[in-house]
């Protein structure tokens, strides 16, 4: 058992979190879960679950203390807690923006600064970041959302280079669009301008479309295992439609990738 990784997983509640420490459990390692609110959290098989809301720094302070108490270490981070928001930019409000990146970016934040002075003392860690293909391309309607993973994708790769020195890791897991709740049931920015209605409307329902006809999470959870206890690299895009935008955005010019997202997104 003194082999055995010990993991926490933010955001298990439903989605690539939930299949992602499930998959972990089942390589057999001590996985703790954390789900906003307990009551009503459906169990899963090996995982241990904490409630967490990745905007209080103080409970995130306090959970981690707690793991380490039981556990001495953490080995693997995986932050997948995220929300996301439709509408165009000039209809969210500051508020919104805020919301939004006080769990997409300064959640996943708070935790990482909790985790990493264990992982310094014990010289060893992997924290893998879970952006998306919009941390590295544009999303009309969800300019917000794209912002957050863009800001996850820029802080990861800094932060790696700032704690190899202590034997500890990050990457990133950058998956397409992928059949959640998540997705589903995306809010709508709460202001609404009649002069963007029209491709809006076109937008969400596209963007719907996408989700209803996406690979279910397991792709994705996959692809995070490989990127916590496999070889280190910085990216880790799942097989398909993930993979194939990086490819096209790495070595297609800008013009044809613009009509390729304009088309994906419904808009003329």
């Amino acid at each position: 058992m003194t082999n055995t990784k010990v993991v926490v997983v933010t955001g298990v509640s439903s989605g690539i979190g939930r299949a992602t420490a499930l998959k972990f459990a089942e390589q057999g390692c001590q996985v703790f879960g954390t789900v906003r609110n307990l009551t009503g959290a459906q169990p899963i098989p090996g995982v241990a679950l904490l409630e967490l809301d990745v905007r209080d720094e103080a409970a995130i302070q306090r959970t981690i203390q707690h793991i380490i108490s039981h556990t001495k270490r953490i080995d693997v981070l995986v932050n997948s807690a995220g929300v996301t928001l439709l509408g165009a930019m000039e209809e969210t409000s500051l508020a919104e923006a805020q919301a939004l990146f006080d769990t997409n970016f300064f959640g996943l934040l708070r935790v990482i600064q909790a985790v990493l002075p264990y992982m310094r003392q014990q010289r060893s860690g992997r924290i893998v970041n879970i952006s998306s293909v919009l941390g590295f391309l544009p999303a009309p309607y969800m300019a917000l959302y794209a912002a957050s993973k863009h800001a996850v994708e820029g802080l990861s790769e800094t932060l790696d280079h700032e704690v190899r020195q202590f034997g500890i890791r990050v990457s990133l897991v950058e998956p397409s669009f992928t059949k959640t709740n998540l997705d589903i049931n995306a809010p709508q920015a709460s202001a609404q301008i009649p002069a963007y209605e029209l491709e809006r409307r076109s937008a969400s329902q596209a963007i719907q479309q996408h989700v209803q006809q996406a690979p279910v999470p397991d792709a994705v959870a996959s692809s995070i295992i490989t990127a916590a206890l496999g070889p280190w690299k910085m990216r880790h895009t799942p097989k398909g439609e993930a993979s194939l935008l990086a490819k096209l955005r790495r070595f297609l010019p800008a013009g044809p990738v613009s009509k390729g997202i304009r088309k994906t997104f419904g808009l003329a």
